[in-house]
């Protein structure tokens, strides 16, 4: 199928904490920093408007409308509108979707919009989030909690195919590497990290230690999709939407089939089938990274390398700057930062921003033709895929 949208703008807030702001004022410096960014465009070339709830499950509560308010300010009526939620997945199905708006001709444009924000961990957000993601019967009694669900993955992937402590933490290492070239990691300024450090930093829950884990902080992000055919009135090197796929696959993770096969596996092969392409044409892949398990399972899933050979997909820092294959070229959430459920547009926007040509001359890739991001929220259980690419 010929692409029918493209990115061709993008900007993101510094990863950080802002507690001055609500969900909404998050919003407005989102917007604030993409209107200044791109100051070719304006409010009017909007006609499409994505956003995920405002603010979070505390005290501050959540507005399921955001979208509303968003386009008021902005002053615009956009003839398609929502506000959805589907965790770190959220922002892929946000391309997915507007961009099926966009080829049905619903709209030319479609401004999709994330801010995170994470609670103060002191607030009793630990049981609040607990009853949240687990099954009421048969899991929250027995104590389900984040990260130690995630390590149910990693120790089945570790007993299933020798995965090694040693492996998880390469990703670490490789990711921290990345965020070194980026001026706005979050965990820059912390110096690179050994597999060593990695594995003798506080343990958390096993197999992770604390250098396993994704850095909780706050920032937003903005990402405008167009038709293709308006792409190069917008951007020089527009960035394509070639293809995707989305599967959805449980709720609470005693209900996964699998805990080291994934819903991934099927929406990059959609994904690919759609564009066109395979697992051996990308250039590289920006993998949402809670914990240095995901990226492991994720590459197996997406054909980037074969089952149960994740870990050495990683090893020997094959995925850091100057490897065979890049990987998180900007530090993903375990060095850039995790920005909350809207996590899942950072990598959306480095992504675009290689193959725009665009990420900055010590992160921008000697070739980035084609390139694959792949988000999940929830539980590991809301899976998107996107392949995006420099032609049309």
């Amino acid at each position: 199928m010929k692409p029918q949208t493209a990115i061709v703008a993008v900007s993101e807030m510094k990863p950080g904490r802002y507690p001055h702001y609500n969900g909404m004022e998050m919003y407005r410096q989102v917007l604030a920093q993409f209107l200044r960014e791109w100051p070719q465009l304006r409010p009017s070339d909007i006609q499409g408007l994505m956003s995920a709830p405002a603010g979070m499950a505390s005290a501050e509560g959540v507005d399921v409308f955001a979208h509303e308010k968003i386009a008021e300010e902005l002053g615009i009526e956009p003839t398609f509108s929502e506000t959805i939620n589907a965790g770190g997945a959220t922002y892929a199905l946000m391309l997915i979707r507007a961009s099926l708006a966009i080829e049905r001709g619903l709209c030319d444009s479609v401004l999709c919009l994330g801010a995170g924000r994470f609670p103060n961990v002191g607030s009793g957000m630990a049981e609040t989030l607990s009853k949240l993601i687990s099954h009421p019967e048969f899991e929250y009694p027995y104590g389900t909690y984040i990260p130690p669900i995630f390590a149910l993955n990693a120790t089945r992937h570790m007993h299933e195919f020798g995965t090694t402590r040693e492996q998880l933490a390469q990703v670490a290492v490789s990711q921290r590497a990345w965020s070194l070239l980026h001026p706005d990691a979050l965990m820059a300024p912390q110096g690179p990290l050994t597999i060593d450090k990695v594995l003798s930093s506080r343990p958390i829950a096993y197999p992770f230690n604390l250098l396993d884990c994704s850095v909780p902080c706050e920032g937003g992000s903005a990402v405008l999709l167009v038709s293709a055919r308006l792409a190069t009135r917008y951007a020089q090197q527009p960035c394509y939407l070639l293809g995707y796929g989305e599967k959805h696959t449980h709720s609470s993770i005693s209900q996964a089939h699998d805990l080291t096969t994934l819903g991934s596996k099927e929406t990059g092969a959609k994904a690919y089938r759609m564009a066109g392409v395979g697992p051996a044409d990308m250039d590289f892949a920006q993998l949402y990274d809670s914990f240095s398990i995901n990226p492991i399972i994720y590459a197996e899933d997406l054909g980037l390398c074969p089952k149960g050979q994740g870990g050495a997909f990683f090893a020997g820092g094959r995925t850091a700057p100057g490897g065979e294959f890049p990987v998180n070229t900007y530090g993903g959430l375990m060095s850039f930062g995790h920005v909350g459920d809207a996590s899942g547009q950072t990598m959306i926007v480095e992504a675009a921003r290689q193959i725009m040509g665009i990420a900055g001359p010590q992160r921008q890739l000697a070739k980035a033709d084609l390139g694959v991001v792949h988000c999940y929220g929830g539980m590991m259980a809301e899976h998107a895929t996107l392949v995006l690419g420099r032609q049309s």
